[in-house]
């Protein structure tokens, strides 16, 4: 029987566990609903524990509380992905259940996987059902269980394993898009490999990676939106935390019904708060019912844009060099392509991270950027759905302010960038930016990776994929019926600007295939080549 658990078995648990999720990165991969390669919940989760792992494997501190502090960390930073931003949350609350503890035993073990689920939740604006949070917090509610019942924290986990895989096997029959695919939800099996190599650690058995290299990625169903950005008043101040003070999830949620950009950071001591809203008097008011305030800073974000510098140009860049601020607003954006990365530049993007779809930046690549902008406020460009809560774990790690806009795709952003006006006030700003790029219509053609059957349609790998908003309009081998099924989308609501962004495999045969039809379908529309460069995307099609 084993009693508790010590910072050298959580070292071997986390171990097994980055090893487990790396040796099932492809199944986790081919989990996803449709065969393109648009996220990769598999490499995202590896890259994110892995990254973990390698750094607190070092250690040789024997209180678990230190080592998943050290573990909640590392993950937040190497985040990737919205499955690894999660996946970094449960680590967090996690530890913050095990905080000044030296061994952890059935009690307090299930503990800190309950305060690990409410850290995930916490996160997510509309949790919904059949994902890695359901699968979490159903293995937690037996954790809690067992633990009233045994002393053996083996036999906690193993309970603990055995209803997180009952709760997986559901998923696929709570959430609509996977009872079409037949499958189950992939963060939550790469949840389920991570319990099992902490069991496995506690029986003494060790899983070694089996160093398995990288493969192109699949669709990520998962999409986690948040309210749009248009508040004026940046506020911030620390609340020193008064003795039962409640719980700081509370304030929250409050912040959440009166602004945006809402940020909680909180220890014993003081809950740190960031919030953007058009009454900042009500924040301050809500925050004094937790304790008296300090360091209170208010501001009405005026817009102003200078200088432009690529990442490119500028030396290595590490997170503890923080840029001074130069001016009142830069921009960090995230793109994929020479001529994407320098059309942003043009556009007065102060850096362009690399990344997109099969290669989402981490948590830790953006703060970089953040970091190294010599601006006061930093807004960010993420530019793909599934970067965008690893985005905004950054608001949380760098002392600058940071405003995430959620755009989904490179054109989004591109509107967004043009829509910026030197002249006009921050709150007419930050309306248009979101105004503009909720207005642009976005059609994608690029190739299924693997052969699959969805929704009655048969897709063959190396297919052409048509996707409208990210949703498939045809699957084929003819680029001209893809091309019809695309115009036809862009051309419902009589755009008169449409901009084709051509990839790196787009061929000479492609692009006047592509070309022709547009010019001969919308002959009065003004119709914009750009060499993009884009990996995975052969077009890229946005009309406005």
């Amino acid at each position: 029987m084993k009693t508790f658990i010590d910072g050298a078995d959580f070292r071997q648990m986390l171990g097994n566990a980055a090893a487990n999720v790396e040796n099932h990165k492809i199944p986790l991969n081919e989990l996803n609903v449709f065969p393109v390669p648009d996220g990769d919940t598999g490499t995202n989760m590896t890259m994110t524990i892995t990254a973990a792992s390698r750094e607190v494997c070092q250690m040789s501190d024997a209180r678990v509380g230190k080592v998943a502090e050290k573990t909640a960390s590392m993950l937040l930073r190497s985040a990737r992905g919205n499955s690894g931003v999660i996946l970094s949350l449960l680590f967090r609350g996690f530890a913050r259940g095990l905080k000044d503890c030296d061994k952890a035993d059935a009690v307090r073990f299930a503990a800190a996987l309950k305060d690990g689920v409410q850290a995930a939740y916490g996160a997510v604006m509309r949790p919904a059902e059949g994902t890695i949070l359901t699968v979490s917090r159903m293995a937690a509610e037996e954790a809690a269980r067992a633990a009233a019942e045994t002393e053996d924290v083996e036999t906690v986990l193993d309970r603990t394993l055995t209803a997180g895989r009952e709760a997986l096997a559901q998923t696929k029959f709570q959430n609509p898009v996977l009872t079409k695919a037949d499958v189950v939800d992939a963060g939550g099996q790469g949840w389920i490999l991570v319990l099992e190599g902490f069991l496995a650690a506690l029986r003494g058995q060790t899983i070694e990676s089996r160093g398995e290299g990288e493969e192109k990625s699949a669709n990520a169903f998962e999409n986690f939106e948040t309210e749009d950005i248009n508040f004026t008043y940046c506020t911030e101040f620390i609340v020193m935390r008064a003795q039962n003070s409640g719980d700081p999830l509370r304030l929250r949620a409050y912040l959440e019904s009166i602004g945006d950009c809402v940020v909680v950071v909180d220890d014993d001591e003081i809950i740190k708060v960031h919030v953007h809203t058009n009454n900042p008097g009500l924040a301050i008011e809500e925050g004094l019912k937790f304790g008296p305030l300090t360091s209170m800073k208010i501001e009405n974000m005026k817009e102003q844009h200078t200088e432009k510098l690529s990442m490119s140009e500028m030396e290595p860049v590490t997170e503890e060099k923080i840029a001074a601020p130069e001016k009142r607003y830069g921009f960090a954006v995230v793109a994929a392509g020479e001529g994407v990365a320098q059309l942003f530049r043009d556009l007065g993007a102060d850096f362009v991270v690399e990344g997109g779809q099969t290669m989402n930046p981490s948590t830790e690549d953006i703060l970089k950027a953040v970091n190294a902008t010599p601006a006061e406020i930093v807004i960010v460009l993420p530019n793909n759905k599934n970067i965008i809560m690893a985005a905004q774990q950054v608001q949380a790690l760098t002392e600058k302010q940071v405003v995430v806009l959620e755009t989904k795709t490179i054109p989004q952003g591109v509107s967004a960038m043009l829509s910026f006006d030197l002249e006009a006030s921050p709150e007419d700003n930050a309306a248009n930016m979101t105004d503009a790029f909720k207005s642009v219509r976005t059609a994608q053609i690029t190739y299924a990776a693997r052969d699959s059957n969805f929704d009655g349609l048969d897709i063959h790998e190396g297919d052409y994929l048509a996707l409208a908003e990210g949703k498939m309009c045809y699957t084929g081998a003819d680029l001209s019926e893809a091309m019809r099924s695309v115009i036809a989308y862009l051309s419902a609501e009589n755009a008169e600007f449409y901009t084709v962004y051509r990839g790196e495999d787009a061929t000479e045969d492609r692009n006047a295939i592509v070309e022709e039809m547009l010019a001969a379908a919308l002959p009065e529309a003004e119709v914009n080549v750009l060499d993009g460069g884009q990996p995975v995307y052969y077009y890229m099609i946005s009309a406005e």
